[in-house]
């Protein structure tokens, strides 16, 4: 996956409305956000924070 920080909620819409490439994503977001994104029909599956996981997950 790739770490999108606190850019999460900006690159799953840009995913989402095809301004992007699909791509397996993670990040923060805040709870409004990830509201937000529900609410327009984008699929997100809060997890809390894993220490040490900065770099890719591969």
């Amino acid at each position: 996956t790739e770490n999108v920080g606190d850019r999460f909620a900006e690159e799953a819409r840009k995913m989402h409305y095809g301004e992007t490439d699909e791509r397996a994503i993670r990040g923060s977001a805040t709870r409004e956000q990830a509201e937000a994104l529900l609410d327009e029909g984008i699929e997100v599956l809060p997890l809390p924070a894993l220490p040490g996981t900065k770099g890719t997950l591969q």
